[in-house]
């Protein structure tokens, strides 16, 4: 009889300020023995937002040029995502054989290498990592009535200042600036109009963001919501290295200012995102993202 093939995984939570928040995310140790078809069966198995897959390499290749990563959703393989590569390099920093405790972990993603460096913490604390993103992006800018109908709200409902715009770091999101808090918080996309819009537009998703009421350093200054076909997500990474890119973009960030989000508040997964960018002549650039990831279960799946 042929024995099963045994996997090991682990749930990290990440951009979580304790466990049981900030979003979850499967990550498979050694997928190796896994084909593309199994990887997005295991993806859909686990039902979370976006599972990994590492396949380990010679150790001097993942010191030289950076850990192979795949990433999946539910329904696709994405390019990039940013609570994936943020909690796959935190577990690669905690487990590692060879790279465990490193200042710096590159993954080479299917959108390119991107490198993620750690703070020191307590154990307790979880691992606080912060990785670059790709430089912005900028995309077509779009009309608020568009946009409003496509998110089921009304024009008013969007800033009339700043129009929604199509910004990328790896994966392209609609960045959407909403009137008020009020406003994000009765956000109910309708998915079937959300869809077709999004279908011919060159964004992949809808990442809206409110203003918050500053009370001191460490409270957020946006709110964010991410709304979409697998229901809605806890904290977006690659998003909000768009969204804080558009944001100095729009002089609503000083460039080079740490700027912090709150996301998955509504679904009671509270998540805390910390994101900078710089400006210059050229643009802007050097897009950080950074968060905390706890490891909180592992477990084995058994595969003929």
């Amino acid at each position: 009889m042929k024995m099963p093939r045994t996997l090991d995984y682990s749930i990290l939570d990440v951009f979580a300020e304790r466990p049981l928040e900030g979003n979850p995310l499967a990550v498979f140790h050694d997928a190796r023995s896994l084909s593309d078809a199994e990887m997005q069966a295991l993806a859909r198995e686990t039902n979370l937002a976006e599972t990994t897959f590492i396949l380990p390499e010679d150790p001097q290749k993942e010191r030289a040029e950076g850990v192979r990563v795949r990433i999946f959703a539910t329904q696709e393989e994405l390019p990039f995502a940013g609570h994936p590569t943020l909690g796959t390099a935190s577990w690669l920093h905690l487990h590692h054989p060879t790279l465990r405790g490193a200042e710096s972990i590159t993954l080479r993603l299917n959108v390119g290498p991107i490198p993620v460096r750690f703070e020191a913490g307590a154990p307790a604390e979880g691992v606080r990592g912060t990785m670059r993103q790709n430089d912005p992006i900028f995309g077509a800018k779009h009309d608020r009535a568009d946009i409003a109908r496509a998110l089921g709200l009304q024009t008013d409902d969007l800033s009339p200042d700043h129009a929604p715009q199509t910004v990328s770091t790896g994966m392209p999101f609609c960045i959407v600036l909403l009137r008020d808090i009020g406003v994000s918080q009765r956000l109910q996309i309708p998915q079937r109009e959300a869809q077709a819009w999004l279908a011919g537009s060159g964004a992949k998703f809808f990442y809206c963001i409110a203003p918050l009421n500053e009370n001191g350093p460490e409270a957020p200054q946006w709110h964010a919501r991410m709304q979409f076909y697998s229901g809605e997500d806890p904290a977006t990474g690659s998003a909000a290295g768009c969204c804080i890119a558009w944001l100095v973009q729009q002089n609503l960030v000083t460039p080079d200012t740490p700027a912090l989000l709150e996301q998955g508040v509504e679904i009671h997964r509270n998540s805390r995102i910390t994101a900078q960018a710089s400006r210059s002549k050229t643009g802007v650039h050097s897009v950080l993202v950074s968060g905390r990831t706890m490891h909180v279960a592992s477990g084995r799946f058994f595969l003929p």
